[in-house]
């Protein structure tokens, strides 16, 4: 009889265990199950992130060829080349710069800085290029390369009507006002060029020409056609005839790369067959 009872208690216990193991089992199933849904839908999700991707770059890339944006760095500070006209930006540099984007088929971005930033912006790669009144110089052509000249211009003085000036051998020991960066001032600050001036930089024209009109400096060297718009708008200034440079104003993109460059002078090229360019400069700077 206790054999019996022995023998039947032993058969409920393996039962029961039997009933656990597949309770386990199961569970562990059921969870092994979850676990994979979970990881296919991450890879599902993971697959259809990298194919969005994939799509959003072959368009970047594609809208960067074939109707991208060129972003040009300039300082419309320099009538009649770039000004601010209520909120455009307007003028030679910007017309130019509009009909070159659409002969790349580009649309174009315009990014008003400071003067002195322009290169550095450029070659950053935070632009693309820079138009800005810009003359062609050895110390500049180390940094950046040019395009092929689409202007001829001259920095000439600016002097008060009644100035003891009237040439530029008159400006040694002289205090001049020049805007930052600009030609001007790389001349008069050339002890060669202009013997024991004091030079003051501001960083738009106008400035320098309102030291000028409130006797801070003795006279004012800028590119000749702002000059011509600024002694337009302030009585008792005038320009002297004699001018100090004769420069060319070019487009400057980062060192090398002359995909672009090639591009940019392509574009001037028909701007100047089609006499196009010619019609921008006369718009701005009508033949006298």
């Amino acid at each position: 009889m206790k054999k019996k009872i022995f023998a039947l208690m032993m058969a409920v216990c393996m039962a029961a265990s039997m009933a656990a193991c597949g309770g386990k089992a199961a569970e562990t199933t059921a969870a092994s199950g979850e676990t994979t849904t979970s990881g296919a839908e991450t890879a599902a999700d993971g697959g259809s992130d990298s194919k969005a991707e994939t799509e959003t770059e072959k368009e970047a890339d594609g809208n960067k060829e074939a109707g991208g944006t060129l972003v040009m760095a300039t300082n419309a500070e320099f009538p009649p080349y770039e000004y601010h006209e209520g909120d455009q930006i307007v003028g030679i540099d910007v017309e130019i710069a509009q009909a070159i984007a659409a002969e790349m088929g580009m649309e174009l971005e315009i990014e008003d800085i400071a003067f002195d930033s322009v290169i550095p912006a450029v070659t950053s790669g935070k632009a693309d290029f820079g138009a800005a009144g810009m003359t062609v110089t050895p110390e500049r052509q180390q940094n950046v390369d040019f395009s092929d000249t689409y202007a001829t211009a001259a920095q000439v003085i600016i002097v008060k009507d009644d100035s003891d000036i009237a040439g530029p051998s008159d400006l040694a020991g002289k205090t001049i006002g020049v805007q930052l960066g600009t030609t001007g001032d790389l001349f008069v600050s050339d002890e060669e060029n202009v013997a024991d001036a004091t030079v003051e930089r501001y960083n738009k024209g106008f400035e320098a020409i309102q030291a000028l009109s409130q006797n801070k400096v003795d006279a004012v060297v800028i590119d000749g056609e702002p000059a011509k718009v600024f002694v337009s708008q302030n009585e008792g200034i005038k320009i002297l005839e004699e001018a100090l440079t004769s420069e060319e104003y070019a487009i400057c993109v980062k060192k090398g790369n002359t995909e672009l460059l090639d591009s940019i002078n392509a574009a001037i090229a028909k701007l100047e067959e089609s006499g196009e360019l010619e019609e921008i400069i006369l718009k701005y700077i009508p033949a006298e």
